[in-house]
This record gives C-alpha cells, sequence and structure tokens, in this order.
C-alpha cells in the first residue's frame, strides 16, 4: 500500500499499546515481518526500542 506522509503530520508511537495496535493492523493487511518496520516508520515515528521489545516477544 503506498502512503505518502509529510514528516511534520507523524503522529508520535511511544506507548508499547500503540505499537501492538499498528504491528497488528498491517499484519492484518498481510505484511510479512520484515516489511512491518519500514511500512510502520512510513505513517509514525516509532519507539524503536519498544518496537523491537514487541516484536522479539511475538
Amino acid at each position: 500500500m503506498e502512503r505518502f506522509v509529510e514528516d511534520y503530520q507523524k503522529r508520535r508511537l511511544t506507548e508499547r499499546v500503540d505499537i501492538i495496535t499498528a504491528i497488528n493492523i498491517l499484519r492484518s493487511q498481510g505484511y510479512d515481518p520484515d516489511e512491518l518496520i519500514g511500512e510502520i516508520t512510513k505513517v509514525f515515528y516509532v519507539d524503536l526500542d519498544a518496537y523491537n521489545e514487541i516484536v522479539m516477544a511475538s
């Protein structure tokens, strides 16, 4: 899915529940685990430490 978001429009994902929700939405749309980080960072500023913890735990 092609998305274009200006940097000033990006929302920050710092809460674990928000990161998990974004990951689950992308997975439900058919994204592979390797594609998740690329897609999620196109739309959001993501706390990468929290993101990595979540991905490793799932």
